[in-house]
């Protein structure tokens, strides 16, 4: 029963994700807003919406290590498994105008947070910091490319409907998409605490693997598709664009509902190699402006031995 409500909610966060983004650009779309705020914020923030409403459900359940080691897991497997996969598929062109603010900011807001996970504790002043450095990103992007009609963070798919939604359908579709995301994200945590007591593991290295991967789910499946359609540019921004939003606005939000306690073993280690592959995909971004397939394949032979590492530590 364990691994089905697992499955299960796994299931509903994609899905609740998936109906939240729809219904909330259709909204925006309706009320004139536009695109380029709808990509920064709407579909920003609705595709973490998993990561988002985990890590909360998880801090007020008293389960710190899968509130931080799912953001921190997320991060990691967003570059080594999600860009290492989109790259072996077709190498992912960087733009470098996109690196010099998204690059850099993600590498920025990625330091700060391994400063502040050396504090013990992400109190509420802290989370409000990081919630400020958000909005800050966020209005940076948005005046620095409101006359561009390339967008900091692409729109989803939605598909060939001939039109939008109408405002009763896109609030029904958005509040399902929310009702769906809490109920997974509640199942999630729930079977991922269950899991790591029958197994004797901590919730932290259950949050790092398990947790994180599966909240990643959307981020993987828009890469493999980008990457399919021949579109790798897009699956670099929406591994920055995602861990962006995990580090300022799901940690942020998170420790402002309730303080998060760092665990040691997170601040110790899991911080420092999530700031190592962030460099490293800064490095392997900047050369040529490209990722390769022979790149994306190290990605993958890294998070290869991160796991490999996590799990020997855990037996």
């Amino acid at each position: 029963m364990t691994f089905l409500a697992l499955g299960i909610g796994l299931v509903f966060l994609v899905a609740g994700g998936e109906l939240l983004v729809r219904g909330a650009v259709a909204l925006a779309a309706r009320f004139g807003v536009s695109p380029l705020l709808i990509g920064l914020t709407v579909v920003g923030f609705g595709t973490s919406t998993p990561e988002l409403v985990t890590s909360i459900q998880a801090a007020l359940a008293g389960s710190p290590g899968i509130a931080v080691g799912n953001v921190v897991g997320s991060n990691i497997a967003n570059i080594l498994l999600i860009l290492g996969v989109s790259a072996v598929l077709l190498p992912v062109i960087v733009s470098p105008a996109a690196f010099r603010r998204d690059g850099l900011a993600l590498i920025a807001a990625t330091i700060a947070v391994v400063i502040l996970s050396q504090l013990g504790t992400l109190s509420r002043p802290v989370g409000l910091a990081l919630i400020g450095g958000l909005i800050a990103y966020i209005t940076l992007a948005y005046l620095g490319e409101r006359t561009r009609t390339e967008t900091a963070a692409p729109l989803p798919n939605m598909g060939d409907e001939p039109a939008q939604p109408g405002v009763l359908l896109s609030i029904v579709l958005a509040v399902g998409g929310i009702a769906l995301t809490v109920w997974g994200a509640s199942l999630l945590v729930g079977a991922a605490v269950a899991l790591a007591e029958r197994w004797g593991v901590s919730d932290a290295i259950i949050g790092l693997t398990i947790v994180a991967v599966g909240t990643s789910l959307p981020e993987l499946v828009t890469s493999i598709m980008a990457a399919l359609r021949r579109q790798g540019d897009l699956a670099f921004g929406n591994v920055v664009g995602s861990n962006i939003y995990n580090l300022l606005g799901i940690l942020g939000t998170t420790a402002l509902v309730k303080p998060i306690a760092m665990p040691d073993s997170i601040a110790a280690f899991d911080v420092w190699v999530m700031l190592a592959v962030t460099v490293a995909l800064g490095w392997v971004a900047v050369t040529g402006w490209k990722i390769t397939r022979g790149e994306g394949a190290l990605l993958l032979a890294g998070y290869a031995g991160y796991l490999a590492f996590l799990v020997q530590g855990a037996v």
